[in-house]
C-alpha cells in the first residue's frame, strides 16, 4: 500500500505519462506542517497517517511522488509521528510509468 506524495494528474508535466501506482493512497507532504513551515506534532500526524494506514502496520507503507523528493517527507513525518518501517521507492512515478509492462491507475 504505497503512500503518495501528490496527486494523481490527468496532464503530467513532466514524465511521459500520466497517472498514479494502482493501490497508492494520497498524502499532500504539505499536511505535515503547520502554519509556520514545522512539522505538527507527533499525534496529529499519527492520526492522519492511521486515517491512511487502516489497518495496514507501518511497516507495508512505502512512499512515492513524482521522482522520489517529496516523498521523503512522508517518510520522515511517520518516523516523527512513532509509525516507524516505512520504506522509500526512490524511483516513484518516473520509474513506474517509464515501464509500459506495469499497470497504471488514474482518477
Amino acid at each position: 500500500m504505497p503512500l503518495a506524495g501528490a496527486v494523481s494528474r490527468e496532464a503530467e508535466p513532466i514524465d511521459p505519462v500520466a497517472g498514479h501506482i494502482p493501490g497508492a493512497a494520497c498524502r499532500f507532504f504539505k499536511q505535515n506542517l503547520d502554519a509556520e513551515g514545522r512539522f505538527r506534532p507527533a499525534a496529529e500526524l499519527r492520526a492522519g497517517f492511521q486515517t491512511i494506514l487502516g489497518a495496514h502496520p507501518p511497516r507495508h507503507a512505502v512512499h512515492s511522488c513524482g521522482s522520489g523528493v517529496s516523498a521523503c517527507h512522508n517518510l520522515l513525518a511517520m518516523e516523527i509521528a512513532g509509525l516507524t518501517g516505512s520504506r522509500l521507492y526512490p524511483g516513484s512515478w518516473s520509474e513506474w510509468c517509464a515501464d509500459p509492462a506495469r499497470p497504471i491507475a488514474r482518477g
